[in-house]
């Protein structure tokens, strides 16, 4: 950078990115994964206005670093999804982003070499590749969003859109939600209080205008309609979990109060779990034995899931990573998925068309 005494103080340098537009034409949306990514959100869609009986179930690496096992995990999913989808309907948890509450690798995109080498512009064309290989292959994807301007690269084939504890205060994300094409969940403060989550979806429920840069890299002002699509995550907080019945319940009444749609999913890791994956399948067995016993807002169920269990560090030398291991949060392995989700059918098959008769 220049000996500018103004600008860029603290800027060492500044490389520019291929417009969302280059990145596409690379990358461009195939027919097939098109159709994978409207049929995905139109069942979202259905299953929050409670026009389709089904559970929506996010699972996935908690965050994505080797495509090859993603495609592995990916591979393994689709068979489980369409054996499982008269009761389930499955996203992959496709995560390229980390927030941090210090330092940290933060995902593929940022760093997709996991060296420090930060090369965002071939993070970007990685996790686009990734994600137009799942929607051919007819699996729709989940995806958190964290940075503003990334999902003008790659919103076109997501079906659900997280929005983080740490960001569901954010202006900036509720502006970014009330645009988004998807549908979304907000997850609960990290200190496990409702507050934020709903004042969130009141916010991204409505218009707003703000800055963003568009398919071709120009900066712009965006004026949205609103996503009436939101729903709030309870994801525990504090050391303190949210997913019993006496918190799912205190939940619809602010939901209620609030005047939004009595939609609840479930994130059975983090604070529900303590960040212990040996604990996601009883989260999720409570809630299954919720719906048996009644509930009637429980819409889905998000888990952290990988090809083998438990998470490692990042290591100096990379050919040491123990291939298909969560680099991030601990995930539960292939075997307790599949059986937590075979369980979950086997219960809920006959159950959940008749919480919603009209469905």
């Amino acid at each position: 950078m220049s000996n500018d005494p103004i600008n860029n103080v603290n800027v060492l340098s500044q490389d520019l990115l291929p417009t969302p537009q280059q990145v596409k034409d690379k990358l461009p949306l195939t027919a097939g994964a098109e159709a994978t990514v409207l049929r995905g959100r139109e069942t979202v869609r259905r299953i929050l206005d409670h026009k389709d009986p089904r559970l929506f179930v996010v699972l996935g690496p908690c965050s994505i670093h080797d495509i090859k096992a993603a495609k592995e995990y990916a591979a393994r999913l689709k068979k489980l999804a369409d054996e499982v989808s008269d009761t389930l309907y499955l996203i992959m948890r496709v995560y390229f982003e980390k927030p941090r509450t210090t330092v940290g690798w933060k995902g593929l995109i940022n760093d997709p070499f996991m060296d420090d080498s930060f090369h965002i512009e071939k993070g970007l064309y990685m996790a686009r590749e990734l994600l137009l290989y799942l929607a051919e292959m007819g699996l729709p994807a989940a995806t958190e969003a964290l940075d503003p301007i990334t999902p003008q690269y790659l919103s076109d084939l997501i079906t659900w859109t997280a929005i983080g504890a740490r960001t569901t205060e954010s202006q900036t994300h509720r502006e970014m939600a009330s645009g988004l094409s998807t549908p979304l969940g907000f997850k609960n403060g990290t200190d496990g209080g409702l507050t934020v989550a709903i004042n969130a979806l009141q916010s991204a429920a409505r218009a707003h205008h703000f800055l963003g840069i568009n398919q071709e890299g120009q900066c712009a002002v965006f004026r949205t309609r609103g996503n009436r699509y939101g729903h709030i995550v309870l994801r525990g907080g504090s050391g303190r979990p949210n997913y019993d019945s006496v918190s799912i319940a205190l939940a619809e009444k602010e939901l209620a109060t609030a005047k939004l749609p009595p939609n609840i999913a479930v994130d059975c890791s983090h604070g529900n779990s303590n960040k212990d994956p040996a604990l996601q399948p009883l989260v999720a067995e409570n809630c299954v034995n919720q719906i048996l016993e009644g509930n009637r807002s429980i819409v889905a169920l998000m888990l952290e899931s990988h090809l083998r269990g438990g998470n490692q560090p990042i290591p100096a030398d990379l050919a040491q990573l123990k291939y298909g291991v969560s680099v991030t949060d601990p995930c539960i392995d292939w075997a307790a998925t599949e059986k937590l989700l075979r369980g979950a059918r086997e219960k809920l098959k006959t159950v959940l068309p008749q919480r919603h008769p009209a469905a």
